[in-house]
C-alpha cells in the first residue's frame, strides 16, 4: 500500500507545473496562453491562484505547490515599478527563487525539478537580478503564439513525450478561444468571472472533448 501512494504521488508530481506568472489584467492573455499550452500538452497547470483558503498563509500555499510541482514556468515580465506604489513587484523572483532552492537543497524528487524562465525582452533581467544570468531566459516579447511556443518546446525537451508542434497549439488556442464565450455560457458563468480554477477546467475538458470526438490534439 505506502508503494501504491508513493508511485501515484510520483505521477502527480511528474505532470504538475507551477506557473509563475503575473496575474494582472494586462498580462492575462499571455498567462491564459501559457495554461492552456500546459494542458494541451498534457501537464496540469498550477497556481497560487488555485487554492482560495483565507485560514492559509499565502506563502504557506506556495511551499506546498512548489513541493508539489516537477516542472516550473516563471515570467519575470513584471517587475518595473508599480504606477500607484511607485514600488518594484518581486513576487515572481521570489517564487522562483524557492522553486529553484527546493531544486537544490530539497530531496530526491525535488532535484529532479525543471524550470522555464521568461521575460518580455532578451537581457532585460541581467538589469535587475543579474544572479540568474547562468539560465536560460527566454522572451516571449508579451506575444501568445511565442510564449505557447516556448512552454511547448521546452515541456517537450524536459519529458521527452511526443506532442505537437507550437502552431498547432496556437491554432487550437484561437479555436478554443473563439468557443470560450459559449463554454462559459453553458455553465451559466460570464468570462470576466471565470477563477483560474475555471479557466483551467474549461479548457481541459475542450481538449478532452477535441481529442474523443476524432481530432487528434496530441
Amino acid at each position: 500500500m505506502p508503494r501504491r501512494r508513493r508511485n501515484s504521488r510520483f505521477s502527480e508530481y511528474a505532470i504538475n507545473v507551477f506557473v509563475n506568472c503575473p496575474f494582472d489584467s494586462a498580462y492575462q492573455r499571455v498567462f491564459r496562453a501559457i495554461v492552456f499550452a500546459v494542458i494541451h500538452c498534457g501537464f496540469r497547470a498550477r497556481c497560487a491562484l488555485e487554492i482560495d483558503d483565507s485560514a492559509e498563509v499565502r506563502i504557506d500555499k506556495i511551499f506546498k505547490i512548489v513541493e508539489e510541482c516537477r516542472y516550473g514556468i516563471h515570467d519575470l515580465s513584471r517587475t518595473e515599478l508599480d504606477s500607484r506604489t511607485r514600488l518594484p513587484r518581486f513576487n515572481m523572483p521570489l517564487e522562483l527563487g524557492l522553486f529553484l532552492g527546493a531544486k537544490r537543497f530539497g530531496a530526491s524528487l525535488q532535484r529532479k525539478k525543471r524550470c522555464l524562465v521568461l521575460d518580455r525582452a532578451p537581457h532585460r533581467y541581467q538589469k535587475f537580478i543579474s544572479d540568474i544570468a547562468g539560465q536560460d531566459i527566454k522572451a516571449h516579447r508579451k506575444n501568445e503564439d511565442v510564449a505557447i511556443a516556448l512552454t511547448r518546446d521546452w515541456l517537450r525537451n524536459c519529458s521527452g513525450r511526443i506532442m505537437p508542434g507550437g502552431n498547432h497549439i496556437s491554432r487550437q488556442y484561437r479555436r478554443f478561444n473563439a468557443k470560450l464565450p459559449e463554454l462559459c455560457g453553458r455553465l451559466q458563468l460570464r468570462r470576466s468571472e471565470m477563477t483560474f480554477n475555471d479557466f483551467a477546467n474549461i479548457a481541459t475538458d475542450w481538449v478532452t472533448t477535441q481529442s474523443v470526438s476524432g481530432i487528434k490534439i496530441s
